[in-house]
């Protein structure tokens, strides 16, 4: 499994993304990272995360700044090609400014950075990403954003349920989300966009391992190929 991380100014997840990436990637060749500012991608990749953090400080709307950059370019293009591509907190804002991912991350109901663990519920198991875990599920992955409260029009949030695309809700929402939503997947289901955190979740050491479970799933469908 060859993959990459993209890395703006302000991210902060970039490296615990990577590690997470290299635990599972079943060769020896390390997780890329690559800089916003690069115009191409290396050469067979399997898959692209982008991180959470603040990419360009927030300014102007979460993500809208770094969904412009030069890199991204290419990712939509890998992406619109039928690459997997993975996006944490604000990748996930990231992903839905570029258009790879319907609706919009708004500001927390509470209007409050929220920082602590979150249940959230498997609402599907049929994706490279959320394959290891059971359907109904309730795993523990931290959340930190201040802007995760997810809304979309409604003919979008039907599409989203009637087509299965929604790969987390969480167990008690803590920022306002439309019915609940941590997750959603792309129409091709190879777009994974989520608030919470499973880098963060990953290894006994740092608490818990019930973030494992999403790389181990792309490393099952993605290795094996």
């Amino acid at each position: 499994m060859r993959a990459a991380v993209i890395q703006f100014p302000g991210s902060n997840c970039d490296r615990d993304m990577a590690v997470a990436m290299d635990r599972v990637s079943g060769h020896n060749k390390p997780t890329q990272l690559i800089w916003h500012k690069e115009s191409t991608l290396p050469d067979g990749l399997d898959i692209i995360a982008i991180p959470g953090g603040f990419s360009f400080g927030d300014y102007l709307r979460c993500g809208a700044i770094a969904a412009r950059s030069p890199i991204m370019r290419s990712v939509i293009d890998f992406a619109n090609k039928g690459g997997f591509v993975l996006g944490v907190c604000n990748g996930f804002q990231v992903l839905t400014e570029s258009g790879l991912l319907p609706g919009a991350l708004m500001r927390n109901a509470n209007l409050k950075f929220i920082c602590k663990d979150a249940g959230l519920r498997v609402e599907t198991s049929d994706s490279v990403f959320t394959s290891a875990y059971k359907k109904g599920a309730v795993v523990n992955v931290p959340v930190a954003h201040h802007d995760g409260n997810y809304n979309a029009d409604p003919e979008t949030l039907k599409t989203l349920i009637g087509d299965d695309r929604i790969a987390f809700r969480y167990a008690e929402n803590p920022n306002g989300s439309m019915d609940d939503i941590a997750g959603i997947l792309s129409d091709n289901r190879r777009v994974l966009g989520m608030m919470p955190h499973p880098e963060r979740l990953n290894d006994p050491q740092l608490g818990g391992t019930d973030g494992a479970k999403l790389f181990e799933s792309i490393a099952s469908a993605l290795v094996s190929a």
